[in-house]
C-alpha cells in the first residue's frame, strides 16, 4: 500500500514528522509493508525547511493547495491551537482527505464537529499525538482495552508540571526557580500559562474522558487547577506523611456521571505514577477485565510527539480502503460531575498566629460540617512568625471541606489562605 503524506507546518512536530519521512520510511516498510511518501509540505516560514532534502516534495505555503493536492492522501494538520487549523482539518475532511493531528486544543473544543466531519466523509481523524506524545494511550483506550469497563484514568500529562514539581521534591526548590530551569532546559513553553495553570492538562484529560465513557465532554464542565499555589512546605509537608505531590488528569464513572477533573493531588509514595519524575509523562488505567495498566513515556518533544503522528500515518496506510474507524463514538449522554460532590480526603495547610485555641477553634469549624481530622502536623516558627499547621481529613465530602475553609479563612488569626489539596 503507498500513500502520499502532506504536512501542514514545519516547527517543532512537524518538523520532526519531515525527518522521519525523510529519514525511516525504509524502517516502516520492513516492519509493515506500507509505503509512507511525503508529497507535499505547506509552510510560511521558509528557514524551517533549509535542513531538509525535499527535492522531490512540493513546498508550497498555501495549506489549500495541499488539501487539493491529488497526491496527498493523509493530511497531517501540525500548526496547533484553534484557527486556521480548524479551518484547514475541515476543508480536508470533506474533501476526502485523512486527518492527523497533534491538536489537544482543537480536540477538546470542537472534537464534535471534526468528528462529524470525519464520519460523514467515510475518513480518518487520527489523534495518537494529541495526548501524551509518544505514550500509545489513544490505541490502549480504542483496541488494547477495547473489552474492558473503564474504571478510572489517573494521568500525569504535562511534562513541564512534572519537571517543576520533581525538582521542588528532590532538588528543594521553590516554584519560580523551578520554572525558571523547566524553561531553560526546553521543558516549558513561553508563555507557560497553559501549562502550569492546568490548561494543557484539561484539555488531554476532556479527551481521554470523551473516548473512555463514549460520551461527549464539556471541555469548560471539567474543573481545573494548576500548581502556581504549590509551595516548597507543601512538598516536604506532603513526603512526611508519605505522599508526593503531582498535577493530575482524574476521571472516572460514579453514580452515572463522569468525574474529569485536573488539579494537583497527594499520590502515595508506593503508587506507580509517585515514581514518575521529571518530563516524563505516564497514565495509569483502571479496568475490569485487564486491571490496572500503566504507560509511561515521553510525553511531548519533537520526535517523541512525530513518532505517534507517523504511527497514525501508518495506522491509516495498513487499513487501506476499510471501512474508517470513528475518532469517537458519542453513545452515551453522560454529565461531568460537580466537585463539590467528590468524596475524598484532603491536606489542608493553615498558616496562623501563634495564640492558644487556634487548633481547637479550627477543628469545632471543621466538625460543624462534618469534616474530621485524621493526623495533625504542627511547625515550631520563630517567635512572633506564624505556624503551619497541617491536617489530613478521614475521607469527606469536598463540599464540606470548601464550606468549612470558607469561615477558617475569615478567622482574626489565620494570616493568609488555606491550601487545599486532594489525596488521590
Amino acid at each position: 500500500m503507498v500513500i502520499g503524506v502532506g504536512v501542514i507546518g514545519a516547527g517543532t512536530v512537524g518538523g520532526g514528522v519531515i525527518e522521519i519521512l525523510t529519514g525511516n520510511t525504509g524502517v516502516i516498510a520492513d516492519k509493515t509493508g506500507a509505503q509512507v511518501v511525503l508529497q507535499h509540505v505547506a509552510e510560511l516560514n521558509e528557514a524551517l525547511l533549509r535542513d531538509f532534502d525535499l527535492d522531490n516534495v512540493t513546498v508550497s505555503n498555501d495549506a489549500h493547495a495541499l488539501i487539493a493536492d491529488p497526491k496527498v492522501d493523509v493530511v497531517c494538520e501540525l500548526i496547533g491551537g484553534v484557527e486556521p487549523a480548524k479551518t484547514f482539518m475541515l476543508a480536508a475532511l470533506n474533501a476526502g482527505k485523512h486527518v492527523v493531528t497533534a491538536n489537544k486544543m482543537l480536540l477538546a473544543k470542537h472534537g464534535v464537529e471534526l468528528a462529524e466531519a470525519a464520519i460523514k466523509n467515510g475518513v480518518e481523524l487520527r489523534y495518537e499525538a494529541a495526548v501524551a506524545g509518544a505514550i500509545p494511550i489513544i490505541k490502549a483506550l480504542r483496541e488494547g482495552l477495547v473489552a474492558n469497563h473503564v474504571r478510572a484514568i489517573y494521568g500525569i500529562l504535562n511534562g513541564t508540571c512534572n519537571y517543576i514539581l520533581s525538582r521542588m521534591t528532590y532538588d528543594g526548590l521553590e516554584f519560580q526557580q523551578t520554572l525558571d530551569q523547566a524553561i531553560a532546559h526546553g521543558f516549558a513553553e513561553t508563555p507557560p500559562d497553559l501549562d502550569i495553570n492546568g490548561h494543557d492538562t484539561a484539555h488531554k484529560c476532556q479527551i481521554l474522558a470523551s473516548l473512555a465513557y463514549s460520551t461527549q465532554i464539556d471541555l469548560d464542565a471539567i474543573p481545573v487547577e494548576g500548581i502556581t499555589s504549590i509551595t516548597h512546605l507543601d512538598v516536604t509537608y506532603a513526603r512526611e506523611m508519605g505522599y508526593l505531590i503531582k498535577l493530575l488528569a482524574v476521571i472516572r464513572k460514579v453514580e452515572g456521571d463522569i468525574e474529569a477533573r485536573v488539579h494537583p493531588a497527594l499520590v502515595p509514595e508506593d503508587h506507580l505514577l509517585a515514581s514518575v519524575r521529571n518530563e516524563f509523562n505516564a497514565v495509569h488505567v483502571e479496568s475490569d477485565c485487564a486491571d490496572d495498566t500503566l504507560y509511561y513515556g515521553r510525553g511531548a518533544g519533537r520526535m517523541p510527539t512525530a513518532s505517534a503522528v507517523v504511527a497514525d500515518v501508518v495506522d491509516i496506510a495498513r487499513c487501506g480502503s476499510n471501512a474508517a474507524t470513528k475518532p469517537f463514538s458519542y453513545t452515551h449522554a453522560l454529565q461531568v460531575r460537580d466537585i463539590g460532590l467528590l468524596r475524598g480526603r484532603y491536606y489542608l495547610r493553615l498558616t496562623a498566629e501563634d495564640h492558644p485555641g487556634v487548633l481547637g477553634e479550627v477543628c469545632s469549624i471543621l466538625g460543624k460540617h462534618g469534616v474530621s481530622i485524621a493526623s495533625c502536623i504542627q511547625k515550631d516558627q520563630e517567635e512572633g512568625e506564624p505556624v503551619h499547621v497541617i491536617l489530613m481529613t478521614h475521607a469527606t465530602i469536598e463540599s464540606g471541606v470548601t464550606a468549612a475553609l470558607a469561615e477558617i479563612d475569615q478567622l482574626d488569626f489565620i494570616t493568609e489562605s488555606t491550601q487545599l489539596l486532594r489525596a488521590l
